[in-house]
């Protein structure tokens, strides 16, 4: 089975390759770099470059692969900060390519013949924040989401509403819960892990907000089984243990032998983060993976982030 991976070079990308090629699926990885064919070749793929928000780009190289199944995974986070106050500001070039990027894929994927188209999302903060405390995917988005998030969270819905209901191919839209593990910002070297290393991540509040998690490499997993398995419509790939900041933060600042978090009231925190980084403290909700256990029939390598803490931080080598 043919398959163009678009964004086969970023954090998941990465991961997913190798996963796709010993599947045994004939992979086209795209890429805006030329210097990074190469790289992809390495990993048992063709490269093709693309440039996403371009429809003519897309296009093309739509034509040169001629896939059966797209994988929608562009992004573009390499310099992303952990500043909740710019949060639109700091994700408007990847929610550029979860709107202009998801249509323009979509519209190649139909003309060239392909029958699945497989996108990914987030699952997480753009839920409703009242009710339960953890949410499956019959649940509303938030309709008043943050003011720092509301561009973010609109991109996000687009993504959920114009693949799950498309019309002419099975869209799958997989909303992944929060990446942890190599090359991402809470692994060996990065960012969100460095915060709390520093003690510059506190728990705020109560810190009440639920958060669900996902290994790297089990969102890539995931997706490989996507690839032939599941009925068109929205999955949150996450693991079974949504957790409170109040109880994951100090784990994560165990696990890697660092102090316990400081603790801030709300008041005094709201300033620095903005009403988007109070909520994803106290107010955020946990999402459920029971449908793509079911349906996807997948399960996480690390079915708690308890365990992926402690084990799943590094750098692995590449599957």
């Amino acid at each position: 089975m043919r398959v163009l991976l678009a964004g086969a070079t970023g954090v998941l990308g990465r991961r997913l390759v190798p996963m796709l090629v010993n599947a045994g699926f004939e992979v086209t990885g795209t890429t805006r770099s030329a210097a990074r064919m190469a790289e992809l070749e390495a990993a048992g793929a063709s490269g093709v470059q693309m440039d996403g928000l371009d429809e003519t780009s897309v296009e093309r190289a739509m034509a040169e692969a001629e896939p059966e199944v797209v994988i929608h995974q562009l992004t573009s986070l390499a310099a992303m900060s952990a500043n909740t106050k710019k949060f639109d500001q700091e994700f408007a070039a990847t929610n550029r390519l979860r709107t202009t990027g998801t249509d323009n894929l979509l519209a190649a994927a139909r003309a060239v013949g392909a029958t699945r188209f497989i996108a990914q999302s987030y699952t997480g903060w753009p839920s409703e924040r009242r009710g339960g405390w953890v949410k499956d995917e019959t649940g509303p988005l938030d309709a008043s989401p943050a003011t720092e998030s509301a561009s973010s969270h609109a991109a996000i819905r687009h993504v959920d509403e114009v693949v799950s209901r498309a019309g002419g191919i099975d869209g799958i839209v997989l909303r992944y819960g929060g990446f942890y593990g190599p090359g991402t910002g809470m692994g060996a070297g990065g960012e969100m892990l460095t915060m709390v290393a520093e003690r510059k991540m506190p728990i705020v509040g109560g810190g009440t907000g639920v958060w669900s998690f996902c290994h790297i490499d089990d969102a890539a997993a995931a997706t490989v089984v996507a690839v032939v398995r599941g009925a068109p419509g929205i999955y949150n790939i996450v693991d079974d243990d949504p957790a409170p900041v109040s109880e994951w933060l100090p784990h994560l600042a165990a696990s890697i032998g660092a102090k316990a978090p400081r603790r801030l009231p709300a008041w005094l925190a709201r300033p620095m983060l903005g009403e988007h980084g109070i909520s994803l403290m106290t107010q955020i909700r946990g999402s459920s993976n029971a449908k793509a256990k079911t349906e996807l029939e997948w399960h996480p390598r690390y079915p708690s982030w308890r365990e992926g803490f402690r084990a799943g931080l590094g750098e692995p080598a590449l599957p």
